[in-house]
């Protein structure tokens, strides 16, 4: 927090003021939000606004996707994305992106407002924790939005660095094939941000704009992930922070903090109606059903959000799928065979070779250990 301090250039502590809303609820919200006062609205967001569309999450005790990963016989559940793991064998990360890769799944209502709020030419960045790239799918402009921990959007070679085609990744993903780089034959990873891995640029370049904030929204999130959950302490002292979650958290004690609790769909649903923005919510909601791509085959499949398909059971099947691929996985040459990629034994044996010099690699240039990340997933 103290580097996010330094670079964000201004203190930011809670300080005594005029108060800015006439009440800390939503009709005072909503009145702000209609003022000339307000004119850059940040948001933060995490997996707690893609729940409703079907997706778990990942750190609920008892139902997030680690809790139940952790009966595999994984070294550890975040084993999925971890860098090195991933390099000796990367079926069990592409058996979960099959299951979690975009198109499967429909944006919710809550996406849907943060597209309103751009519509409305108030929205100035919309921070993600997600990796499932439902804000570009409900529409929300790509130059508007910073995936703090990456997302399946773009992919390239773990070893040469080369961007990997977007059709041939979706092609490869869908037959469980294992991607490798026409270049080098390096493994391709989307890029989302495993441990051991640095948070993208861009990410540390669009701080700065904090200070701008006239309103923060945080959506959906434990506030727990380090640096990303640092980011609400980072808005001007005057600015309103509202937080839209099922539990009260993080630090929201500033005078116009507004803490409204419930499910985000619900709650974004009454701010719009207090807005009179209900009839585009709805509107821009139901153009995100061409979001889904599904192919024909597979449309007993596609995950409709709090319908057919509840999380839980969505998440049992995810689970089930990466327990069949570790049960053909003995080793990494087996998994790699039995995926189609015709590796050898020396090939394997290189590719270990190229994990150990690219470890050595990475220590030498300086990327933080995982202690240092913290949990980015």
């Amino acid at each position: 927090m103290n580097f996010l301090r330094q670079f964000h250039g201004r203190d930011t502590s809670p300080s005594p003021g005029s108060k800015v809303l006439a009440a800390n609820d939503i009709q005072s919200l909503a009145k702000y939000i209609q003022s000339d006062s307000c004119q850059n609205v940040f948001l933060m967001d995490r997996a707690g606004v893609s729940t409703s569309a079907g997706i778990p999450d990942f750190r609920s005790p008892e139902t997030g996707l680690y809790a139940n990963l952790a009966r595999l016989k994984l070294p550890y559940p975040e084993a999925v994305f971890q860098i090195d793991f991933f390099r000796r064998n990367p079926v069990p990360f592409y058996t979960l992106a099959k299951e979690l890769y975009p198109g499967r799944y429909r944006p919710t209502i809550t996406h849907s407002f943060i597209k309103v709020l751009h519509a409305h030419n108030l929205l100035h960045t919309c921070f993600t924790q997600n990796i499932d790239t439902l804000e570009r799918r409900a529409g929300v402009p790509e130059k508007k939005i910073i995936e703090a921990h990456g997302s399946f959007a773009t992919q390239r070679c773990i070893d040469c660095k080369r961007p990997y085609d977007e059709e041939k990744i979706k092609k490869a993903v869908k037959d469980s094939a294992i991607p490798r780089c026409e270049r080098c034959n390096g493994l391709i990873k989307p890029d989302i941000v495993f441990f051991g891995e640095a948070l993208p640029p861009q990410f540390h370049v669009s701080i700065p704009s904090l200070r701008h904030a006239d309103l923060l929204i945080v959506i959906g999130t434990s506030l727990t992930v380090h640096p990303f959950a640092s980011l609400v302490d980072l808005v001007p002292n005057d600015c309103p922070r509202v937080l839209i979650n099922l539990e009260d958290v993080g630090q929201f004690h500033r005078q116009d903090d507004v803490v409204l609790l419930g499910k985000c769909d619900e709650i974004v649903k009454r701010l719009c109606r207090e807005l009179g923005w209900e009839e585009a919510l709805e509107k821009a909601w139901a153009e995100t059903v061409d979001s889904v791509e599904v192919d024909s085959d597979d449309r007993d499949k596609l995950v409709v959000p709090e319908t057919t398909t509840k999380v839980g059971e969505e998440l049992d099947r995810i689970t089930r799928e990466i327990e069949k691929s570790l049960a053909i996985s003995k080793d990494t040459s087996e998994a790699l065979s039995d995926f189609g990629t015709g590796e050898t034994q020396g090939q394997n044996e290189l590719l270990g070779k190229r994990a150990v010099e690219k470890k050595d690699s990475d220590e030498v240039e300086g990327n933080p250990p995982v202690s240092e990340l913290g949990d980015k997933l």
